[in-house]
């Protein structure tokens, strides 16, 4: 059942946001100091790719650098990332059969605002190691 939801919410909604989280991770590898936002953003983009069976759990070592990199990541490239997720969502929840995958894109809302200091896990492995 996971991999149907998935092959269609990769045509839905995947392939798009994916794009968006890539574009992002290569504006953030232009420049030197952003490289962990780019990183973070290629890490969400397979995970907006394919998100079903899976879930984020924070990093249980994650400090202030993480914080900070946070708040500079909502203010440059998160509120974009997670507009485009509401707003898919939205539209999505319209149909019966879309809020399945309107409740995904809103799972992948908290993720894009605060990208560092998680990982991302399969469904079943919430240890978070």
């Amino acid at each position: 059942m996971r991999t149907l939801l998935n092959v269609i919410w990769l045509v839905l909604a995947g392939f798009w946001m994916a794009l968006s989280y890539v574009v992002a991770g290569i504006i953030c590898c232009i420049l030197i100091i952003t490289i962990p936002f780019g990183i973070a953003s290629f890490r969400i983009a397979g995970f907006a790719l394919w998100p079903f069976g899976r879930t984020t759990v924070p990093k249980r070592n994650a400090g202030v650098g993480s914080l900070i990199g946070n708040i500079i990541w909502i203010i440059v490239a998160g509120w974009w990332l997670a507009l485009g997720h509401l707003v898919t969502g939205v539209l999505l929840c319209i149909t019966i059969i879309g809020i399945p995958f309107g409740i995904a894109n809103f799972k992948l809302i908290p993720i894009s605002l605060t990208p560092l200091g998680h990982d991302i896990v399969s469904s079943g492995d919430r240890s978070g190691f």
